[in-house]
This record gives structure tokens, sequence and C-alpha cells, in this order.
């Protein structure tokens, strides 16, 4: 078995590389050459922890696993750590042995900024200029700091509940030679792309808060209760997702849904549109969100990448089992 601890995996994975993955494992899902298992996610009663697994079977790339970890609130504040916990295990498809374990929590953040990313290459409009962040928490720096790789943008702005982080999406603006403003809400108008990535159970993006040919990457809605747009939103674009069954279930979808605004086939896999067998945009005044729910098959896709790496650069560690 090869260990790739957590501490190497700055060195390996790059934004560039998790984007191939993630966008090779999209197509792979649309094509029906990969799949996700049933997510486990249970409150333990110790720490107000939650703790779960994800994963599935990509037979395409020949990755199977699962990540296991998930969210411990009193981390930062008890411990110095931070509060999204995971590892990620890769098993042999032909025998069911082990075959890797790899650190899971910078990959985790890593895959979900290739998401939206992924997204954003194949949906938003491409002359769009201004890209704008809905939440400014750890996560929101890798969903720009990957975002901006993929367009010829020439303003960021941003919206968060606490003002005092918006800083730090102004120091990736700036990485990235780009000016930075702080807005309301209604000042989101202005962007042409937009992710949502905040902790929320009520709405906090309008229909009204959208300009025509906005492009939506909806990134921070993953478990029941959750959500980030108002449902009339979902009702005037169309919708994309990672997985149907995440998104009407987990998603930002399941709201919008059970108020009858849109239904299930509705829906399409964003893996649809890489592979060209549906059109994407098919206007330049047309809403598009993408409802990112975070499927199991995303970490394994960055994990086995990864493995790759560690092992061409001779960080991977061999134990015998």
């Amino acid at each position: 078995m090869l260990i790739v601890p957590e501490r190497d995996i700055s060195k390996l994975m790059t934004p560039e590389a998790a984007f191939d993955a993630v966008e090779k494992v999209f197509a792979a899902m649309a094509a029906g050459q990969a799949y996700n298992f049933p997510v486990i996610r249970e409150a333990i009663g110790h720490e107000d922890a939650l703790y779960g697994f994800k994963g599935g079977f990509d037979r395409a790339g020949l990755t199977l696993g699962l990540k296991a970890g998930g969210y411990w609130p009193n981390n930062l504040t008890k411990h110095g750590l931070i509060n999204h916990q995971s590892t990620i295990f890769l098993f042999d498809p032909d025998t069911g042995m082990v075959s890797a374990m790899v650190g899971g929590n910078l990959l985790t953040a890593l895959r979900t900024a290739a998401a939206s990313s992924v997204s954003i290459k194949h949906l938003a409009r491409k002359d769009a200029k201004v890209i704008g962040m809905v939440g400014a928490g750890h996560q929101a720096k890798f969903q720009l700091r990957a975002a901006l790789k993929h367009g010829n943008y020439e303003k960021v702005i941003g919206w968060n509940f606490h003002p005092d982080m918006l800083p730090g999406l102004g120091e990736v603006a700036a990485e990235a030679g780009l000016p930075f403003e702080a807005v309301d809400l209604p000042g989101m108008r202005a962007a042409d792309v937009i992710i949502t990535i905040a902790s929320s159970f009520q709405p906090i993006l309008l229909a009204d808060h959208v300009s025509p040919g906005t492009h939506i990457a909806c990134m921070g809605t993953d478990t029941k209760g959750k959500q980030e747009l108002d449902p009339a939103l979902l009702a005037k674009a169309t919708v994309f997702t990672d997985e149907i069954a995440q998104s009407v279930s987990i998603g930002e979808a399941q709201h919008a849904i059970a108020a009858g605004l849109i239904q299930q086939s509705d829906i399409t896999q964003l893996g649809e549109v890489i592979n060209g067998t549906h059109p994407g945009r098919t206007s330049a005044s047309q809403i598009t969100v993408f409802d990112g729910t975070g499927v199991g098959l995303q970490d394994l896709a960055v994990a086995a990448a990864v493995v790759v790496l560690a092992q061409q650069n001779g960080l991977a560690i061999e134990v015998n089992i």
C-alpha cells in the first residue's frame, strides 16, 4: 500500500491537475462509466461532529475507493486544526486490496474548487468580465483562485456575512492583478459569473440579484436543509449538477423541487455538456446554475492523480500490509 500524507499534498497537486481529474470523472459519470455509492453522514454525538463516507467506482479510470471524514466544528478553537478532516482510501478494483491512503483535507478544497471551475469553463459566457463571490471563508479563496484561471476577468466583487473576512478575497484578486470591490447583494447584478460558497440554511442570493446571462456555481449546499439560492432563481435558470440524485436530495435543487418550481427532469448532469450530448448554454441572456453537491468520485479522481504524482516525485511511502 502507498501512503501520501497530508503534509505532501501541497507539493504535488495543483489546481490544474485537480481540474483535469474532475472534468474527466464528470464526463465518465454522464457516460454511465462511473457511479457514486450512497452517502453516509451521521452526527456521532461527540464534539458536535458530523462523520461520514463518500465512495464510488470509475470504470473508465479504474478507480475504486472512499473518503472517510467530516466536520469537527471545535477543531480550530480547541486544537488549532481545520474543522474539515478527511482521508481517502483507494482499492485495486481487480483484487479488492487496498492500494493507497491519501490525505484528504487539501484535496477536498482543490476538488471542490475544480468542480466550479469546470462548470465555468463549460457554461459561462466567453465574454465574462466580472466574477462575484458570495462567501469569503476558507474554501472561498480556493474557489476564486481556481476560477480566475478560466476566463479573462477584469474585476472581482464579493459579499460575505462577516465583511471583515472580505480582504482575503482581495488578496487573491491582487495575485491575479485584478481590482476587488466589496458590494451588497444587489450589487451582484454586476457579475457575469457568481460563485456561492457559504454555509447557510436560508436563501442568500435572490432572483433580482442576478442579471440575465449570468452563470452561478452554487457550491455551499451539500446537506439536507442547506440553502444559498432563492428557489425562484432556479426556476428562471437552466440547472446543471454533478449528480442529479444528490442535487434533488441534499443540493440546492431540493428547495425548488419542494416548492414545485422545477422537476428532477429539468436538471442536467454537467458531464453531458462536457461529452457534447447537451448543448449547455444556448444564449447570451440565459442564466445557468451549477448545483455542486460534491461527490465521492471527485475525491477518488484527485486522490488517484496525486498518487501517480507522488510516485513520480519519490514522495509515496510504501508499506506492507
